[in-house]
């Protein structure tokens, strides 16, 4: 008969290790077979070198080289208190130690002179759960002194994220100049503009004397692109420091001068600094977030709704309500600004026409009335562009179609008339760039649609107008993407491409519905279009809630959900935030 085949059993004592641990310190303390003396402030603590060896490659080197050390029998290691060195054997015979807020630097440092790398990174997660604003900017230093990656990265993250906190502590002030540098320049900085400037001012009147010389470098740390005009050019440019300085005064008066020639190039002796600090990006840490604002609620009153959709959850939240309900007027974002313009009074016996401008910032999330307009109008159109907001036609007082065009300057807080549009129209597509403003259709006074293009050239207050049979839109909005104006939708489903260089149209995806009364922005490249109203069959209207997205990389649709409720004659924008602290409702 065959003999049965062996199993093996593979056995594994789980506590034979901390059991040789704990045989292998009983030995130590009773110094038995210890064969070394580690030596610090007079004490000797004896020790056992394999013991040594095996858990430190600095012991490992020392006991098992060439050096003088592997043939003593005293180590003197006068560098460590003898309380430090005691508590670090401890903690290789047994695995135990204890971390406190007085013994953490000394312990870090012998850590990381006798390479114990795991004791060294458990002083790091220490150190790093006493992290706060006040003491991040030190801990970073201290990183570096101490060569510790995972500290200076959590303290880095946390001086990045809690910038009002950490400008206003007393280590920001005692930065090196490089140091400053370093943390004003950096992309995830979590920092309105205005801020980064005020720190780099109070850091230099902590030592004037010795700091002055470096506001030029430091100012080319702001991005002055991003700075809100009336701040820039009344405050900044106002202040000492920079006027005592040949370039950064050159570097404002360049901004200056592409703000009144509304260009988007960069002149003048300047450029060719200026053009690099001109196009710097806006931090990381900025977010562009989507808005939906005012407009006809469930074909009910006209709602006084905010709502701004996140992201993250994919979920809408209150924003602070409109102060008044206000039927057709605009909707428009300039400098992370929301501005509601004009329309109809809705809330009193007798309707009114509007001039008034209400204002919110995602910052404070509260409303502001701003300067008036010239002229009380709905139904009208505004875009912004570089520091101005256009408003463009509508119906005035008398509810008569009106030609007229104004333009706010937010540099000084002001309106001023332009140029009227050469044919009064209703609901146009608008849309503004290279210096140019676009409107596309719209109706006339017997709403008719309107096949024609007019052009206003903004740096020459100058119309021009052009018949063009591809233009039939009505109640459709405009949006800029890729140096494309595309109009959506309007009585029809079409989305149109307009090449502006080209002068030509292009056909795009088309909507799943003929849409008007809509609204749409653009956020990360992608058009999202909100609300609305959509024709069926027999020509039956209805009120959309619909929320879709367009990629023009695909040239596809995608559905984003839907809105709270369904909306018309709203506005959709894009604000850029710092954080998402707005206080929800």
């Amino acid at each position: 008969m065959d003999r049965p085949e062996v199993e093996v059993f593979h056995y594994r004592d789980k506590e034979q290790s901390s059991n040789l641990l704990l045989q292998l310190n009983r030995l130590r303390q009773e110094k038995v077979l210890t064969d070394v003396l580690l030596c610090s402030d007079n004490t000797e603590i004896p020790c056992h070198r394999n013991v040594l060896a095996s858990s430190s490659p600095y012991f490992k080197a020392m006991f098992c080289s060439n050096f003088v050390e592997s043939q003593q029998t005293k180590i003197k290691l006068n560098s460590i208190t003898s309380a430090i060195l005691s508590s670090i054997i401890d903690y290789v015979y047994t695995g135990l130690i204890s971390i406190t807020m007085d013994i953490v630097l000394p312990l870090m440092q012998a850590a990381s002179m006798l390479q114990y790398g795991h004791l060294f990174e458990a002083c790091s997660s220490f150190l790093q759960e006493q992290l706060s604003p006040d003491n991040c900017l030190s801990m970073m230093r201290l990183s570096d002194i101490m060569n510790c990656s995972s500290l200076k990265c959590r303290a880095k993250e946390m001086a990045m994220k809690s910038f009002s906190d950490v400008s206003a502590s007393e280590d920001l002030c005692e930065l090196s100049l490089p140091e400053l540098m370093g943390y004003l320049q950096d992309d995830s900085l979590c920092a309105e503009e205005e801020q980064v400037f005020e720190t780099l001012v109070a850091w230099i009147h902590h030592d004037p004397l010795t700091r002055r010389g470096a506001i030029s470098d430091l100012f080319k740390k702001v991005r002055l692109r991003h700075i809100h005009p009336t701040y820039l050019f009344r405050f900044i440019a106002n202040n000492p420091l920079i006027q005592s300085s040949t370039l950064c005064t050159e570097l404002i008066d360049s901004v200056r001068r592409l703000m009144f020639s509304v260009s988007t190039t960069c002149t003048g002796d300047t450029a060719v600094d200026f053009r690099p600090l001109w196009v710097a990006p806006r931090r990381y840490t900025y977010h562009d977030m989507l808005v939906v604002v005012g407009g006809r609620k469930n074909n009910e009153l006209t709602s006084r709704d905010a709502l701004i959709f996140d992201e993250n959850n994919q979920k809408w939240q209150w924003l602070a309500k409109l102060p008044n309900r206000l039927y057709k007027a605009s909707y428009v974002a300039l400098h992370s600004v929301m501005y509601v313009i004009g329309g109809l009074t809705t809330n009193t016996r007798h309707s009114q026409v509007n001039t008034t401008v209400y204002a919110l910032s995602l910052k404070t999330n509260q409303w502001w009335t701003a300067e008036p307009m010239l002229e009380p109008r709905f139904a009208h159109q505004s875009i912004s562009y570089l520091h101005f907001i256009f408003v463009l036609g509508g119906l005035g007082h008398d509810r008569q179609m009106t030609a007229s065009v104004e333009r706010y300057n937010s540099m000084f807080n002001q309106w001023e008339s332009v140029a009227p549009m050469p044919e009064a129209v209703l609901h146009p597509a608008v849309a503004a760039t290279n210096q140019r403003i676009y409107v596309f259709g719209g109706e006339d006074t017997l709403q008719n649609p309107v096949r024609i293009i007019q052009v206003y050239h903004i740096t020459r207050n100058m119309w021009s107008k052009m018949e063009n049979r591809t233009v039939k839109n009505v109640s459709a909005p405009a949006v800029i993407m890729d140096d494309k104006i595309y109009i959506i939708g309007g009585y029809t489903r079409r989305l149109m491409a307009y090449d502006v260089k080209a002068n030509q149209f292009m056909k795009c995806a088309n909507l799943k519905d003929r849409r008007m009364h809509h609204s749409a922005t653009v956020l990360n490249n992608k058009l999202y279009v909100t609300g609305g109203r959509y024709i069926i069959g027999h020509d039956i209207i209805e009120d959309s809630d619909n929320f879709e997205c367009y990629d023009p990389k695909t040239d596809t649709w995608t559905s984003k959900g839907t809105l709270p409720y369904k909306l018309f004659d709203h506005g959709s924008l894009t604000l850029t935030c710092v954080s998402q602290t707005w206080a929800k409702r």
